[in-house]
């Protein structure tokens, strides 16, 4: 069981009564069917009649019927990457459980950083641990200056730079591989996830992701994953397979954000006012900084932009306590 990931936080959850339940791990969810990895292989789950498999994600924990493969209930989740799309009511599940997020871009014009931005907060709001990973690396004759580029984006952040077809891939990224250890690839279409899944899960040729190529004019590639899903890793690991974003909203990720730029977030106390915007109030030491040449004004004006972004896209909650009623995103005053 810990090879699949299973741990003392989802032990903790099981009552007395559950142990002759099997738990399994969800590994593809569809609209009206669901497979998980078992200790024995993979089973095609049985669902009640009245289940909702949009309130199941890949990598999910589930207790199932070990006769009938019937499933019984889902596990609360130790982490869970969750996006909301525009004008969706509720916010669409991507992965569960994950230990690391490889957030996946080229050594080319896909690569920017304003997105990567929003990725790394939405890892930091689910509470999974983010790295960069830089493909196709062997295209350029410097994957230097790509590397500089998102360097720094976040305290602590890990950059890996490789190239997702060559066997070195798995080596770059195995500390965060081993055995029981969960992540996910997100990122654009064209930048490599295919490949490096392939290359994470020794894949042989008649089980591999499709590929596809990109345009030469801009380095858009084209959806090649059409469904989130699970797979062992060689490593002993699991890794999520995701299909590419092209629009990245945010919405509901202050503590992602606050996360994302730290270095903003820590001098907000300092501020003359609490209520201070950072662009033109006296006392601010935002812009003190900014003025002093320790802060970079392009970091602040895109903070600011997302803290717009974010503010005007989530739902509020209106209303007496214990009958409080959601107001939908929108533009607010």
């Amino acid at each position: 069981m810990a090879a699949l990931g299973w741990s003392a936080f989802f032990d903790d959850q099981l009552d007395p009564a559950e142990t002759a339940f099997a738990r399994m791990r969800v590994a593809t969810v569809h609209r009206a069917r669901m497979t998980a990895e078992s200790v024995s292989g993979p089973v095609r789950l049985k669902l009640p009649v009245h289940a909702n498999t949009a309130d199941h994600a890949v990598g999910d924990w589930v207790l199932v019927e070990p006769e009938t493969w019937m499933l019984v209930r889902r596990l609360a989740r130790k982490t869970l990457l969750q996006r909301r799309t525009e004008g969706g009511r509720v916010p669409q599940l991507i992965a569960a459980n994950l230990d690391t997020l490889f957030i996946v871009t080229s050594c080319n014009d896909d690569l920017n950083v304003a997105r990567l931005e929003r990725y790394l907060a939405l890892a930091n709001e689910a509470g999974t641990t983010p790295v960069i990973v830089l493909t196709k690396a062997d295209q350029v004759a410097d994957a230097g200056p790509y590397r500089e580029q998102v360097t720094g984006l976040q305290r602590g952040l890990d950059v890996v730079t490789l190239n997702a077809r060559s066997p070195d891939a798995a080596l770059a990224l195995a500390p965060w591989c081993g055995t029981g250890q969960t992540v996910a690839l997100v990122g654009s279409s064209g930048v490599g996830k295919s490949s490096l899944l392939n290359t994470l899960a020794a894949k042989v040729p008649e089980e591999a992701q499709l590929t596809g190529s990109i345009r030469e004019a801009d380095s858009k590639g084209r959806h090649t994953t059409t469904s989130r899903s699970l797979h062992a890793i060689a490593g002993g690991g699991w890794v999520i397979d995701t299909p590419g974003i092209r629009t990245l909203h945010v919405s509901d990720i202050t503590a992602g954000l606050d996360l994302l730029f730290a270095e903003i977030t820590e001098l907000a106390p300092r501020c003359r006012f609490g209520n201070c915007t950072h662009s033109h109030e006296p006392g601010c030491a935002v812009l003190a900084a900014v003025a002093a040449g320790t802060l970079d004004q392009v970091r602040v004006d895109r903070w600011r932009k997302l803290q717009e972004e974010n503010r005007n896209n989530t739902p509020l909650q209106s209303g007496p306590r214990g009958n409080k009623t959601t107001k939908a995103p929108g533009r607010r005053r």
